[in-house]
């Protein structure tokens, strides 16, 4: 499939966009005029630029409302059309987009339509050009995909033809299967674009809520294998207006992009396969064998990436810091086992059960090892890393390097334990293990024998790990967990807090056995912080681990010492009106902080500590078929956890 993606998508000038494009690996590219009509580059100095970054220059857009006009106001289109031919021809471009028209459109009547259309065509032939017609959503008179294409057949002209674009065709909800039907030679260019299902005008849904695919509700693999049974085999091109992706680093939103055409390719692969139609295929396909009719070779191929299935649970979680002993005695306190220290690594192993924590001793006089982290020399602790488990770590770490995810290999020595790794979009490095039957983990040797047999004392394992998203990143990290990971992403949900909403992202298995939760945290600046450089964790993450017993967990807990996040009583008046629970036990729920959620199929207890750095931990118990993570529960958390944060300010 040849990649495309149109400069408006990116921040930066034109230049920039130009070179990120070509680190990303993308094939062409369309120029978006304002790009070009505010860029220092002259239109020579663009074609040179790109030959020489390996991009082919794809698409010239927009040229807007040309049709459904008076004669006088055409004669003035036509002019404005042949002015850009030319620039073209500097250009060294041979396609340009004309959108149906919107402002200046004042006479309903196809005929009169495709009389201009085929002037305009006429006139681009003479300049070596082809003009893709499209279906704007909100169109005054022309808003429909099959509408423009039944203009572009009645004019029969060799150079017009159509564009298809997803978000036009899919926010409107039309129905994509008559694209098969269309001539392939009439359909001369073809851009995606994802989408959140939202209630709004869908011109301002449009213009700044698009996003890339993978990221958003819309099914591009559906609308994509229609495409390529019609027989299309030209660019798949991106264009994608969003405020957030307009204001973040160039080359990083590029590899995003990059990586979502990727997943794209991928999945409509996929539905080509699971959607075989019967009989003879679409227009171009082939058949490889008599016997073989559920596999159809088209015009545009469609590569597939190295098949995983979804990890089979946590093998662990790393927090990283420079002064570990707050750490130590909050694990302590909770019932976790100090299993030592690595033969080799500074990093220590607390287990409880099969919940494994690694905390990293992090040298605060060794910038090298801060470095490679991603955070700075001397930082509060922090989520460092996670462990997944998988059935082959070498292909799923091949997956997700074509993916785009750039590589963090560890050093290891002889006889210790290979982790396959990479980073993901808000730093936190993943590690691909070697899943075993019983829950094991081979390398806990490495810190002292007999430690891969799982602690004794209560069972535990890691029930969710929750990490707060950088804003500009939200969307990336949805598509990274759920195509390098196979982590299926849930209806996102937003949690109030004191400093203002929270929206929350799940990602899990089909099993539970992982669940991701990410958080769009609002933007806190640190005290004094120059708000270029301020590193990510300045929101609180946690670690939450899941046990059969909760009560005799925290009060076990609380006999070791443990500074319980402090629950006001006025939720457990709230709790009593909205369950009518049993007196003695709302008792311990009130004595123990803990906190309490139930619906149809089972209920949730939980509680928090108080927070070390930028990490807390929270201990569940999950009864029946409860599977949410008591989100009644989570305003209450988070204005009590910014209550204590203030309060250390101001004692400090």
């Amino acid at each position: 499939m040849r990649t495309g993606i149109a400069t408006v998508c990116l921040s930066g000038t034109l230049k920039e966009k130009m070179q990120a494009c070509a680190i990303a690996g993308f094939d062409g590219i369309e120029i978006f005029e304002q790009d070009l009509v505010t860029s220092s580059l002259s239109p020579e100095d663009v074609r040179k630029m790109a030959a020489d970054l390996g991009l082919t220059l794809d698409l010239y857009q927009p040229f807007r409302d040309f049709d459904s006009v008076p004669e006088d106001l055409l004669a003035a289109n036509l002019r404005r059309a042949e002015a850009k031919f030319k620039l073209m021809s500097r250009l060294g471009m041979d396609t340009i987009l004309v959108c149906s028209n919107v402002g200046t459109a004042t006479v309903d009547d196809d005929s009169l339509r495709a009389e201009q259309l085929s002037r305009l065509a006429g006139l681009a032939g003479d300049h070596g050009v082809k003009v893709a017609y499209e279906a704007l959503a909100w169109g005054k008179y022309v808003n429909d995909y099959e509408h423009a294409h039944r203009l572009v057949e009645t004019v029969d002209h060799p150079n017009l033809g159509t564009c298809l674009d997803s978000f036009h065709i899919l926010s409107r909800d039309w129905d994509t299967a008559p694209i098969e039907s269309f001539n392939a030679d009439k359909i001369f260019f073809v851009q995606v674009a994802d989408a959140p299902k939202l209630s709004m005008d869908v011109l301002s849904w449009s213009r700044h809520y698009r996003v890339f695919p993978g990221e958003g509700q819309f099914e591009l693999a559906k609308f994509m294998g229609h495409v390529v049974r019609a027989g299309y085999a030209g660019p798949v091109s991106l264009e994608v207006f969003n405020d957030v992706f307009r204001q973040s680093d160039v080359e990083r939103t590029a590899v995003d992009a990059m990586r979502s055409l990727i997943w794209l390719e991928e999945q409509s692969a996929k539905w080509l396969d699971a959607n075989a139609p019967a009989g003879a295929g679409g227009a171009g396909a082939v058949v490889s064998g008599p016997a073989a009719p559920a596999r159809r070779r088209y015009p545009m191929e469609l590569a597939t990436l190295p098949q995983v299935a979804e990890p089979a649970g946590f093998n662990f979680a790393e927090v990283k810091a420079a002064d570990t002993a707050g750490l130590e005695k909050l694990l302590g306190q909770l019932g976790f086992e100090f299993n030592g220290r690595h033969r080799t690594k500074d990093v220590q192993l607390w287990t409880m059960g099969h919940a494994r924590v690694i905390i990293n001793e992090q040298d605060p006089a060794g910038p090298d090892a801060a470095a490679l982290a991603g955070v700075p020399a001397g930082s509060a602790p922090a989520i460092a890393a996670l462990g997944f488990d998988v059935d082959s770590p070498v292909i799923a770490a091949a997956r997700a390097q074509q993916l785009k995810a750039p590589a963090v290999p560890r050093k290891s020595q002889a006889n210790e334990e290979v982790f396959q790794g990479f980073a993901a979009p808000d730093s936190t490095e993943i590690f691909l293990c070697q899943g075993s039957p019983d829950g094991t983990a081979a390398w806990t040797h490495e810190f002292g024998a007999g430690h891969e047999v799982p602690a004794g004392a209560r069972r535990a394992v890691i029930d969710h790990v929750n990490l707060a998203q950088p804003w500009q990143h939200f969307d990336e990290a949805v598509l990274f967990y759920s195509s390098a990971l196979a982590l299926e992403p849930q209806p996102f949900a937003e949690v109030p807090s004191p400093s203002g909403l929270v929206r929350s992202q799940v990602m899990l298995t089909a099993d539970r056995a992982v669940r991701l939760v990410l958080n769009l945290a609002p933007v806190i600046q640190q005290d004094g912080a120059d708000t270029g450089t301020a590193h990510r964790k300045t929101y609180q993450e946690h670690i939450a681990f899941a046990v059969d017993d909760l009560v005799a967990t925290a009060r076990e807990a609380r006999d070791r010492g443990l500074d319980f996040l402090q629950i006001p009583a006025n939720y457990y008046e709230d709790l009593e009106a909205r369950f009518d629970l049993d007196p003695a036990f709302l008792a311990t729920l009130r004595e123990l902080n803990l906190l309490y959620d139930r619906d149809a199929d089972g209920e949730f207890l939980h509680f928090y500590t108080a927070t070390v750095g930028s990490v807390f931990f929270e201990m569940v118990e999950r009864r029946g078929g409860y599977d949410g993570y008591g989100a009644p529960n989570a305003p209450v958390r988070h204005a009590v956890q910014y209550d204590h944060l203030h309060q250390l300010k101001r004692t400090t």
